[in-house]
């Protein structure tokens, strides 16, 4: 695991060393054991390693090819690269060392951008053709690693974190039209980010820049497609393949040279994960994140999961580490936290920073559940409300849309953005909302099709904005993370499976407000235990039924309650202050309406005043 950054100049003026140098150095938290630069006139390419497979110097990069045409920058990690290397070799390449890159790197001069669609792991790297002239950026399937690039047609610049593209003399201006694009979602579903001309390079796609031809052109090379699998098969069968990919999965993504470690909550995912890994690596390090719960109310009473977790870590023998959160833990990693995270994303996320810094002071590899929710209908209440009586895909982008304005409806944008509307009056949040779907051949006849593409968009926006998250707190502790579930065959398995293996209750009224879980939630859990059903089944091999069979939590810390409580000085401080810099955004007035609802109760605003707290942090760092 590791950061990239190049440079490469369209008016073809040198690169220097001092240059890449900067980048990297900024990046240094994602490669503390080694740096590599490599420059060549006017494109210039560097590297900061995090060693975990062949520690030598023989796994150096910038690696570069025998023929000395090729040069690579590599972040991320290929599990087939064994047997991918043993494909090579029959074609006559020969390897100097026992890394993946050196097999990422002859795949590319074999296949070319065809070596994607052999890969089975997370990655972003780039390849320059020095013969050519050309550099290929590439990242994986779903965005687990993630690569940025800038265009002001005079120099392209790449790398792992925008931070390294802003030591680079840009313009750093912020974009208006992400700004509102996140307060509607909170996410980011284009591919900009906050900092106007800095955009992301999407999953699943690759991306060529033509010195030459002064061209660059992107080529999306995977999607996500979830479909009921038209079959006889039972039930049965299904869970057994089931559980034949996810134990393959699980052991594909142990190799290392280095100590594994796995997070560990109360949940299925997590759980299941640990069972296997534990098996294949005895006394396996597990880590769990709880809260301090003296003050919370609700449903927010069952957030700390250290007590299951503590039960499984007894069951599967691990070295068990953990670690209580409280009301300011958030306040004082702030500022840090949003240097990091470089823009505000999906969720309050400082819970996960402090778990990446918990867990890198042990092991410097993580197994996590990521994607377990997403691939296998994690979350029921989301999809019955979009899918009864719809018969258009209009209907249901008009449904869907309305639920996914998670901050500020679109009826009070105008009066919210004021300051800067009339930069922003020809933004259709909707418009953003509907693209998602540009690939998706809609066929509204089913509720099963409705639920299908409802995991589909989650795929392609709320799990890419997790992964990012968890990129980027986890690199910020020089900690790798691995996700099991989004094995590439496991993945192929989850978009097949028909919906009745994943949510009984198709035809549920059941309709809850993401922005406060409240005692619904909890009642309907208790009333149906819906959600994820063949993997419930699959994960009683490996946890207990009371934890496999149990109510869905998330990650989560009881905000809701610290933010009207213990931490209400601090929001006030930064929401009442109107020398705050989200107010040459925003309409004050309005923004402490709104906040007041929270901290009066009328209100759950927990997600908005997340939001608010994070966007000024982030503008004080960079803007």
């Amino acid at each position: 695991m590791c950061g990239i950054a190049g440079v490469l100049s369209f008016r073809k003026e040198p690169i220097s060393t001092l240059s890449i140098k900067k980048m990297i150095d900024s990046i240094k938290h994602r490669g503390p054991d080694a740096e590599g630069i490599y420059v060549e006139d006017f494109f210039g390419v560097g590297h900061r390693r995090l060693s975990i497979l062949d520690l030598t110097n023989a796994a150096h990069q910038p690696m570069i090819s025998k023929d000395k045409n090729y040069v690579l920058s590599y972040n991320g990690e290929i599990y087939n690269f064994q047997e991918l290397r043993l494909e090579l070799e029959s074609l006559g390449y020969v390897f100097r060392s026992n890394s993946d890159t050196e097999v990422v790197l002859n795949s590319y001069i074999e296949w070319k951008e065809e070596c994607l669609n052999k890969f089975n792991g997370m990655f972003a790297f780039s390849v320059w053709n020095k013969k050519e002239k050309r550099l290929f950026l590439a990242r994986d399937r779903y965005g687990i690693k993630p690569l940025y690039y800038y265009n002001d047609n005079k120099k392209f610049i790449f790398a792992s974190e925008q931070k390294a593209i802003l030591t680079q003399k840009i313009n750093r201006d912020i974009d208006l039209e992400t700004v509102c694009e996140y307060f509607t979602f909170q996410n980011i579903f284009t591919n900009k980010t906050m900092f106007k001309n800095i955009k992301i390079l999407e999953p699943g796609h690759y991306l060529y820049v033509d010195l030459n031809k002064f061209e660059t052109n992107i080529t999306q090379y995977w999607d996500f497609y979830f479909y009921d699998e038209k079959s006889d098969r039972s039930e049965e069968d299904y869970l057994e393949e089931l559980d034949f990919l996810f134990k393959r999965a699980v052991k594909r993504q142990l190799i290392s040279d280095v100590e594994i470690g796995s997070y560990l909550s109360g949940g299925i995912d997590s759980g299941s994960i640990t069972s296997i890994a534990s098996i294949e690596y005895p006394y396996l390090k597990t880590f769990t994140c709880g809260f301090d719960l003296s003050s919370a109310s609700g449903l927010e009473l069952y957030f700390d999961e250290r007590e299951k977790a503590e039960y499984m870590s007894y069951l599967f023998k691990t070295e068990h580490y953990e670690m209580v959160l409280k009301s300011d833990d958030m306040e004082r990693i702030l500022p840090k936290l949003s240097f990091y995270l470089e823009e505000p994303r999906v969720g309050q996320s400082y819970p996960n920073y402090y778990i990446s810094q918990l867990a890198s002071k042990f092991v410097k590899v993580v197994l996590s559940g990521t994607g377990g929710d997403e691939l296998f209908g994690g979350y029921p209440w989301r999809y019955f409300k979009v899918s009864k009586d719809l018969n258009s895909f209009e209907k249901y982008i008009d449904k869907y849309y309305l639920y996914w304005q998670r901050l500020i409806p679109n009826r009070i944008i105008k009066e919210v953005f004021s300051p800067i509307y009339d930069d922003i009056k020809h933004v259709s949040t909707k418009e953003i909302f509907k693209n998602v779907f540009k690939n998706i051949n809609f066929e509204m006849n089913t509720s099963e099709n409705f639920i299908n593409n409802s995991l589909y968009f989650e795929a392609k926006t709320f799990l890419h904005g997790l992964l990012i998250v968890e990129d980027k707190l986890s690199m910020a502790n020089s900690l790798e993370t691995r996700v099991p579930f989004l094995d590439n065959d496991l993945v192929d398995f989850a978009q097949k499976l028909p919906v009745k293996y994943k949510i009984n209750n198709l035809s549920s009224n059941m309709k809850l407000n993401e922005n406060e879980p409240g005692n619904k939630r909890e009642k309907y859990y208790k009333k149906t235990n819906d959600g994820k059903l063949i993997l419930r089944k699959m994960a009683n091999k490996y946890i207990p039924n009371s934890i496999s069979n149990g109510n869905k939590q998330g990650f989560s810390a009881p905000d809701s309650t610290w933010f009207k409580g213990e931490s209400i000085n601090y929001v006030k401080k930064i929401i009442y202050n109107n020398s705050s810099k989200i107010y040459n955004f925003m309409d004050e007035k309005i923004v402490r309406n709104l906040v007041n609802e929270h901290l009066t109760g009328e209100k759950n605003r927990r997600l908005l005043i997340w939001s608010l707290l994070s966007f000024e942090e982030m503008l004080k760092i960079f803007f």
